[in-house]
């Protein structure tokens, strides 16, 4: 579960294995994973109304190596403040926003989705006030991606279980990859043949193995885990949750692709393209990253739902224009779209601190997502 910290910066659960990967990426990996920001240490506070904060202060293992002064600035930071915690009842008051202050800046979910979120799934939980009424519509308070939320309280839940009001959770701090983005539509892919870490349990290798088996997994190397696109028509973001993901057929599989690109009015043909060029980048990079294993790891594609203005112009008039701007590595196509790889939590390189087993060559798996995931855009493209 990732939380945010400040508007450019999300903070999640430190994973020695997922640091590790930070701390020694190779060079070539960097423009496709979001920028490491450091460690920082969170403690919680409830009041006696129930209300929760969580303070932050910078790690000081981090700290002794100075990576975290231009990060911060402020040596404590609080990262939630108020949030109203009403986990123990499933009423209404369960839905309060969660309220983020970083240096007077305080923020609530409905900010990072400006538009209303309609959910076109059946959660695997019920909460009634998060599904449509008769009328497609949602109450207003619930205008941000139900899924998300769902996930932010359960782990504010385990937080905060823990009792231990001292007790210090280590969180990294990531770049939030989708900060620079009015109406942030977001693809996230599950990719490879095998999810499973090698430090699964028999029962939790049992587990994944099925799921792949019984997903686009198995057949094309990639799943859907979740998304959002925005709908120009009405104002609204569509979204589906991996448990959506895991029943699609491969067909299913390049129509939800296909819908992940149509804005409600039209296809976004303009961002084919510019996805494609950004996926086989990615994948020439993967091709030379020997002993890597990305198990378990997604993989993001972003653009905005905000069309502007040149998009929409001829394409030819921008044929020159995009050329010129591709050979370098933050070309104009770079700022329309975006791809970029996460979760490391499960990922295994040779001289990894943690290290399980060590494996030759590149990450096979990952390769051939990545080739059914360029083959079925360009089919679309066609």
């Amino acid at each position: 579960s990732v939380m945010k910290y400040d508007e450019h910066t999300v903070c999640k659960p430190l994973v020695s294995q997922e640091l590790s990967f930070y701390e020694s990426l190779p060079l070539a990996m960097r423009q496709f994973t979001p920028q490491y920001k450091g460690v920082v240490s969170v403690h919680l506070k409830k009041d006696s109304l129930g209300n929760l904060t969580l303070i932050a202060s910078p790690s000081l293992q981090a700290e002794s190596c100075g990576r975290l002064d231009n990060a911060i600035g402020d040596p404590s930071v609080t990262i939630w403040h108020k949030c109203k915690w009403a986990a123990s009842t499933g009423t209404g008051s369960e839905h309060a926003f969660v309220k983020w202050s970083h240096t007077q800046l305080t923020k609530t979910f409905k900010d990072s989705c400006p538009g209303k979120v309609l959910l076109r799934t059946d959660l695997q939980y019920h909460t009634d006030s998060l599904l449509e009424d008769a009328n497609r519509n949602q109450p207003e308070r619930n205008s941000y991606n139900p899924w998300g939320l769902h996930c932010h309280r359960q782990h504010l839940n385990r937080m905060s279980s823990k009792h231990n009001e001292n007790k210090l959770h280590q969180f990294l701090l990531l770049e939030n990859v989708v900060s620079k983005y009015s109406y942030p539509c977001i693809l996230d892919l599950k990719m490879g043949t095998r999810q499973h870490g090698d430090d699964a349990s028999e029962e939790k290798k049992a587990r994944h193995i099925k799921k792949c088996e019984q997903s686009t997994s198995a057949s094309l190397g990639v799943r859907i885990c979740g998304m959002q696109v925005y709908q120009a028509d009405t104002g609204h973001f569509l979204c589906k949750d991996k448990y959506y993901g895991r029943k699609l057929s491969p067909e299913g599989f390049r129509q939800t692709l296909r819908q992940f690109l149509c804005n409600g009015n039209h296809l976004r043909t303009d961002l084919l393209e510019p996805i494609i060029l950004r996926l086989k980048a990615l994948l020439s990079v993967i091709r030379k990253q020997s002993s890597y294993r990305f198990y378990s790891s997604s993989l993001l594609i972003i653009y905005d739902g905000q069309e502007h203005k040149e998009n929409m112009a001829p394409l030819d008039n921008h044929l020159h224009f995009q050329k010129t701007n591709c050979t370098t590595s933050q070309g104009t196509h770079h700022s329309r779209v975006d791809v970029r790889m996460i979760d490391f939590a499960h990922t295994t390189f040779k001289g990894s601190k943690c290290n399980h087993t060590t494996y030759d060559g590149p990450d096979h798996g990952y390769i051939f997502g990545l080739e059914n995931l360029i083959k079925i855009l360009q089919n679309i493209s066609e």
